[in-house]
């Protein structure tokens, strides 16, 4: 927890700095070519990651305006959920398709994910000091073999 309190940004430039991240976010989608369809939303919350994880933008900027929208993201959802419902005849005809996608990607996804976790906790232990010394000693283990066999040679 922080001492000191940051001071948070009133809620209307909250709102504007979410305005101005979509538009750039529509600019950018429109300026993709039609072969990689990226949604808005999703170039919106790349940009914004990126200003917040180079500090361009403050968290505490945005954080209020977030809560509130997290806690609206049920009321968000509901014109996915009318559009599903419109297209029912698309889920009668293709139904046995898409849970067979679904199933599909959530296991690709899982088992990328996992090897994604292995790999980034094996970086991380490389990276601790017990894990460079064991790299460094190997290395010159490595370079004293090499010299040996120059030399025999």
């Amino acid at each position: 927890m922080k001492d000191k309190k940051e001071k948070q940004a009133p809620i209307l430039v909250q709102m504007a700095i979410f305005a101005g991240i979509l538009f750039i976010s529509s600019i950018v989608s429109g300026l993709l070519p039609k072969q990689l369809p990226v949604p808005t939303s999703v170039i919106g919350m790349i940009l914004l990651y990126v200003l917040l994880a180079t500090h361009v933008i403050k968290l505490e900027w945005v954080e209020s305006f977030s809560g509130i929208l997290i806690s609206m993201i049920g009321f968000l959802f509901v014109p996915s959920g009318i559009s599903l419902a419109g297209n029912l005849d698309i889920m009668a005809q293709e139904g046995v398709k898409l849970i067979l996608v679904i199933f599909v990607s959530t296991i690709v996804m899982l088992v990328v994910t996992t090897y994604v976790a292995r790999a980034v906790l094996a970086g991380k232990k490389l990276l601790t000091e017990d894990g460079l010394n064991k790299l460094a000693k190997k290395a010159e283990n490595n370079a004293y073999i090499s010299s040996r066999k120059v030399t025999e040679n």
